[in-house]
């Protein structure tokens, strides 16, 4: 076996192993272990009276530390950290309670009631389960599958948040429709449409029941996505590749802290959220000390409305991180497939619905990508007898994250590269939601169908997908600002030019949260976080650009109850005063909200933002038109902005990156 080989074969098998902390103390920002949880249950247990039976754990997760605690804790590491505290919602007859659990004094430090008129916590798994397997025994479900002569057996069930449409109360109750999977596991694209259940979530028992419609079920031919079950003729052959880094990976995990290259960050994680990069800094090369740029940044929420106002699909509005939790729902990453084979993973745990701790193995991976583009490069054929050409390639580095809720899949990137940008990428794969109809062809439709027609009896059902990002930017410090650097036509008004317009910057600082609120695309602009305090040499503020991507603007009327929930997604820029409690858009009670907790709310205080420590808030968004291309299983669609440094360095940070040691390497089938 040759050398490289024999280094390739070695570096697979360490890639393969899975990191977890190596220090036997916490950082203050890692996520709960599973020995916390057990604490918190045993905790939380005791402090009630018994009976106990029907107390269930919604939500466990960290309680941050306060901003000043742990900026204090930074700066002396070795000092005593702050303490470790675990925020916890519970239900316990019918009410909700959030608490405060002290993990290092073994307390619970506050117990408080929430009424729950106006929303309700994250959904379980385990309560999801319970009420999806809840129809099987009820008879008027059999009868309707025994009237579709399909098999009950071949029959799965699933849950589906209802929204809120003006009820003054709203009971906390989940939708449940079933699907069928005789001869093909895809299951979502064979609905049995018109038959619903409604579930109370509280007493776990069927509540009302509908079977409205009768629409064949579409065919099984032609869905299946399972390697092993497809037949031939086979697309097209993709060759075997191979990943070799002689001198190991370029990154260093330490517990739940990363460092690669010129960044030191923390991955942390979370039940709702999924992945939290934190602390993100960056070498300076110049002043010789990391300077930071992130303090904490996350998915926040991911708002779903479908286009069909119909009696059966009119309430499929959903709210997929504050519903159903990002990382509740993120799943084992495959080696090979998921991550390349330099990748690294990390597990992650969230605490089930009677407080025990659930392992998700392989949930986050980290790998640097090395993916042929250019980091920079000049070819210079000016000079009389030469040609200079200098290329460096780039090589970033990858925390990756998959969640799978229900139909869908998102693939979840935080990047770093060496220039000191972050980009911030979503794919989404996974299978369309559908509705079974009785078009064969489009010619059929003589009426509004709300979608596509895919296959026969199959409509994609028009909808959107708008992600909104916490972002909690510390710009070489808490003090920022937000400029709006808007680029504005001028006439040329002297006679020496033969021009007669140009463009310039013309600079504008938000003040308060009002004049922060951007609808994009409306004006050409350059929106930058800046260090008012702070200035380059030549007397430029420091400062952070937004660089969006994937702008997409809600099309619902602003009185329509699904975008009262998420008024949040009406611009796709805000940004807020920083406030530890405020960090999920759509309320922390999503569930059969009102929409009067969400970041649109907050900002009607319109409070002051100028040289302030803020957050910046960002909405990504796609409107999704399905295609035939879509079916019956979804190619991978990505979006994505970046966070770029703008008058940050004094000059470009990665002019003297040493470019890596290529290594020749040929594999022969």
């Amino acid at each position: 076996m040759a050398a490289s080989t024999l280094k390739l074969v070695f570096f697979l098998l360490f890639s393969f192993f899975t990191f977890s902390p190596i220090t036997s103390s916490h950082h203050p920002l890692d996520p709960l272990t599973p020995s916390e949880f057990k604490l918190v249950r045993t905790l939380v247990k005791k402090s009630y009276p018994s009976p106990k039976h029907n107390l269930t754990f919604q939500y466990i997760s960290l309680d941050e530390p306060d901003k000043p605690a742990l900026h204090s804790w930074l700066s002396k590491p070795k000092s005593k950290p702050p303490p470790r505290r675990a925020f916890v919602i519970t239900r316990l007859n019918r009410q909700s309670h959030e608490l405060i659990v002290d993990l290092s004094n073994r307390y619970i430090v506050s117990d408080k009631f929430y009424n729950g008129n106006d929303g309700y916590p994250l959904l379980t798994f385990d309560e999801q389960t319970v009420a999806s397997e809840l129809p099987f025994s009820y008879k008027p479900f059999i009868d309707s599958v025994k009237k579709r002569r399909l098999n009950l057996s071949e029959v799965v069930c699933t849950t589906f948040s209802v929204g809120w449409f003006g009820e003054e109360h709203s009971g906390r109750v989940i939708k449940i429709l079933c699907f069928y999977v005789e001869r093909s596991a895809n299951l979502y694209v064979r609905p049995l449409e018109g038959v619903s259940l409604l579930v109370d979530l509280d007493e776990l028992k069927i509540v009302e029941y509908y079977d409205r419609a009768r629409v064949p079920v579409p065919k099984a031919e032609g869905t299946e996505y399972r390697r092993s079950k497809q037949k031939p003729p086979f697309g097209p052959r993709l060759n075997r590749f191979a990943i070799e880094q002689p001198d190991g990976p370029g990154f260093k995990i330490n517990g739940h802290k990363i460092s690669w290259a010129n960044w030191e960050f923390h991955v942390g994680f979370d039940v709702r959220a999924g992945p939290i990069i934190s602390l993100a800094s960056i070498y300076d090369l110049e002043k010789g000390t990391y300077r930071q740029v992130l303090y904490r940044g996350f998915v926040s929420e991911l708002f779903v409305p479908y286009m069909d106002p119909t009696e059966e699909w009119y309430y499929k509005t959903f709210f997929d991180a504050g519903e159903f939790g990002f990382g509740q729902s993120a799943m084992p990453l495959e080696p090979l497939a998921d991550c390349p084979a330099n990748a690294a993973f990390i597990d992650a745990y969230y605490a089930g619905e009677d407080g025990t701790p659930v392992k998700i193995s392989n949930a986050i991976c980290i790998f640097e990508q090395h993916s042929g583009s250019v980091l920079w490069r000049h070819t210079e054929i000016a000079i009389s007898g030469e040609v200079i050409t200098e290329v460096r390639p780039e090589v970033s580095l990858i925390v990756r994250m998959v969640t799978t809720i229900g139909n869908y899949d998102y693939i979840l990137d935080w990047e770093f590269k060496p220039s000191g940008s972050i980009k911030i990428g979503v794919g989404l794969t996974g299978i369309l939601e559908v509705k079974a109809a009785d078009y064969t062809h489009t010619s059929q439709i003589k009426e509004e169908a709300y979608g596509t027609l895919l296959a026969k009896n199959t409509i994609g059902v028009y909808h959107d997908h708008f992600l909104t990002y916490y972002l909690d930017l510390d710009v070489d410090g808490e003090a920022n600002s937000f400029v709006k650097n808007n680029l504005v036509t001028k006439r040329v008004t002297y006679k020496s030019s033969l021009r007669k317009s140009y463009w310039t910057v013309e600079s504008e600082t938000a003040k308060t949260e009002l004049d922060a609120k951007i609808q994009l695309c409306l004006k050409p602009s350059e929106l930058v976080v800046v260090n008012p305090n702070k200035k380059t040499k030549p007397g430029n503020n420091i400062g952070y650009r937004l660089i969006p991507g994937s702008i997409s603007n809600p099309l619902l009327s602003s009185d329509d109850f699904p975008q009262i929930r998420g008024a949040f997604t009406n611009y796709n820029v805000w940004v807020t005063p920083y406030n530890k409690s405020e960090k999920w858009a759509g309320g922390q009670y999503i569930d059969r909200s009102h929409g009067d907790d969400t970041l649109a709310t907050w900002s009607l205080r319109n409070r002051g933002i100028e040289n302030k420590d803020v957050v910046l808030w960002y909405t990504m968004g796609f409107h999704h038109v399905p295609s035939q291309e879509n079916f019956p299983i979804m190619p991978t669609l990505s979006g994505g902005f970046e966070l770029r440094p703008t008058n940050f360095f004094e000059s470009n940070p990665v002019l003297k990156t040493k470019p890596p040691n290529h290594v020749n390497c040929t594999t022969k089938p």
